[in-house]
């Protein structure tokens, strides 16, 4: 059972001066390259996304490279500053593929605790000339299979919904062996891996079907903990989707706080008439829940608490909520210009939706942290 209480330095709970910084840098710098209208334009390219602009995210600002040691070619800093990253970037809706390369491959690679799948992947991913992603890391029982080759191992099966899995140079997959589940890494060739893009709801984070046929792959990390760290990267996972979604929610709050002290009905502003106070003073509550939420998550992940798996599960579901709520508002409040094509809010509600369901559902996490806490109840009939 973990204890009630939390264990976490109220001062990692506030923002750094480094830290506020880097969030204005970021936000300057996806409100000058990254605005709805490039999102748009940059969904419809190959990759989905501006590379450009990923090289920039990498080589001037080296937000790829926050969480990475300095040994592996990083800065040497925390999750906490990689999530100012990722919230800034779920403020603009930024559609390259951080979450899967920089969160879960990373984190995957550097809890392994395997110095020489770190040493040959991290600094590339560090540098942003390397996008990585995970695969079969949710599932009960491996889709994947692991089998001894004539030169090594290899890799059979299928994984599905892989964000960015057509795309991704590296997979690090979890795959079934006869001495249980070990995790891998595969640098997928058209020869032995067939990659089918998904059609998703929110297509500014593109998934995938991967088709492993024979496809040569590395052991990563021992057998013995290669358990323990997919789900330590999927908690860290749900920290890092908390930081987007608290971005996100907060864009469509400012978004539709401004519009509705501009559009006036009966001679004065639709923001001043009581019922819509209401509505957004709801979402301001819940956008600051989720931000405390967020932080508790963000501090957990950054001093690696035992704590983590309760903060992520509880930031998980209070985000995702926020986010619904947040974009709902958004459309809503905008009237009928808020349900078109063309306007912003749309995408952000297909980015709330996918969001919260990407690493289990906010019923699934409940029972988890009952679980956590020692509150769920066994054998009830």
């Amino acid at each position: 059972m973990h204890r009630r209480r939390p264990e976490i330095d109220p001062q990692l709970l506030s923002e750094t001066d480094e830290q506020r910084q880097l969030r204005t840098v970021l936000r300057d710098l996806y409100a000058e390259a990254s605005g709805v209208e490039d999102v748009r334009e940059h969904l419809a390219t190959p990759r989905g996304y501006d590379e450009a602009l990923w090289a920039r995210l990498a080589g001037e600002i080296g937000v790829h490279g926050l969480a990475v040691p300095e040994e592996y070619g990083g800065s040497g800093f925390t999750f906490a500053e990689l999530a100012v990253a990722l919230e800034e970037a779920g403020r603009a809706l930024y559609c390259a593929p951080l979450l899967p390369t920089v969160v879960l491959a990373a984190h995957a690679l550097l809890l392994s605790g395997d110095r020489t799948a770190c040493e040959r992947y991290l600094p590339r991913i560090a540098d942003g000339t390397l996008t990585a992603t995970v695969a079969g890391f949710e599932a009960d029982e491996p889709g994947v299979v692991a089998e001894r080759g004539g030169g090594g191992w290899v890799l059979r099966g299928r994984a599905d919904f892989v964000l960015d899995g057509a795309g991704a140079d590296l997979i690090l997959v979890r795959a079934g062996t006869p001495a249980g589940p070990r995790l891998f890494a595969c640098e997928p060739a058209p020869d032995t891996c067939r990659r089918t893009p998904r059609r998703v709801l929110d297509e500014t984070r593109r998934q995938a079907l991967v088709e492993f046929r024979g496809a040569p792959a590395t052991a990563v990390g021992t057998a013995e903990g290669a358990e323990g760290t997919v789900s330590a990267t999927l908690d860290t996972g749900r920290a890092a989707l908390a930081a987007e979604q608290v971005g996100g929610s907060g864009h469509a709050l400012d978004a539709t706080v401004g519009f509705v002290a501009q559009r006036h009905q009966f001679g004065r502003p639709i923001g001043s008439f009581q019922a819509v106070k209401h509505r957004l003073a709801d979402v301001l509550v819940a956008l600051e829940a989720a931000r405390s939420a967020s932080a508790y998550a963000t501090a957990c992940a950054a001093v690696g608490s035992p704590q983590s798996p309760v903060a992520a599960c509880a930031a998980a579901v209070v985000c995702s909520e926020t986010f619904r709520l947040a974009t709902a508002e958004y459309v809503q409040l905008h009237g009928g210009i808020g349900f078109t094509w063309e306007h912003p809010a749309h995408l952000y509600v297909r980015r709330a939706r996918g969001a919260e369901v990407l690493f289990g559902t906010a019923d699934r996490h409940r029972a988890r942290l009952a679980e956590l806490v020692g509150l769920a109840t066994h054998g009830a009939g």
